[in-house]
């Protein structure tokens, strides 16, 4: 194999390596990088002496200086809401809230009937208004369960898309607003 690198290298090539080096000649000390501007005569910054003793000096610390850390605060401008976003959130939202309607109709009339609450409202129906057993008001099958939970259902999907367009309207009418008066200003701070 050949070495086509050219003479340029061929120092390197005999050179020693980066370990078998001798240290070079005045680096007593820890390294100090060149300063861009000299420090001032008798300073104490950039590694200069105190009174001429030889000795690095110390930053020492103000007095009257805080202890506490200092909690930062972030003033910040809620200049538009996106529509889209607002939609996709409200109708997930609302999806939510009409599941757990359901769910605690559902839950209500299993309680209510465990109490025995609408046979004893279809017996004071029945005599508050007179009627025997085979023309009277029966309020037990009226509300019995699957109508319960079929009219708990279509008002829950009414909620969901009344929610939806009413949030969805909302960041509409705010994105309106914000464009004339800013938005709404928050600060917002670090926990401590």
């Amino acid at each position: 194999m050949t070495d086509t690198r050219g003479p340029q290298y061929e120092g390197y090539a005999t050179g020693p390596l980066p370990g078998e080096r001798e240290p070079a000649t005045g680096q007593a000390g820890p390294y100090h990088p060149p300063q861009a501007y000299p420090s001032p005569a008798g300073g104490t910054q950039g590694g200069g002496t105190q009174g001429g003793g030889g000795g690095k000096a110390t930053r020492l610390p103000r007095t009257g200086a805080r202890t506490t850390p200092r909690t930062r605060k972030a003033r910040l401008r809620v200049a538009k809401a996106d529509p889209w976003s607002v939609m996709k959130v409200s109708f997930l939202l609302s999806i939510a809230l009409g599941i757990c309607t359901v769910v605690a109709a559902a839950v209500l009339w299993m309680v209510m009937d465990a109490m025995g609450v609408f046979s004893t409202l279809g017996g004071t129906i029945s005599e508050a208004t007179g009627s025997n057993e085979s023309n009277g008001f029966d309020l037990q099958s009226f509300l019995s369960l699957p109508r319960v939970l079929i009219f708990t259902s279509v008002i829950a999907v009414i909620d969901v898309v009344l929610a939806t367009a009413l949030a969805t309207l909302g960041a509409f009418i705010y994105n309106l607003s914000a464009g004339f008066v800013g938005g709404v200003e928050l600060t917002l701070a670090e926990d401590e």
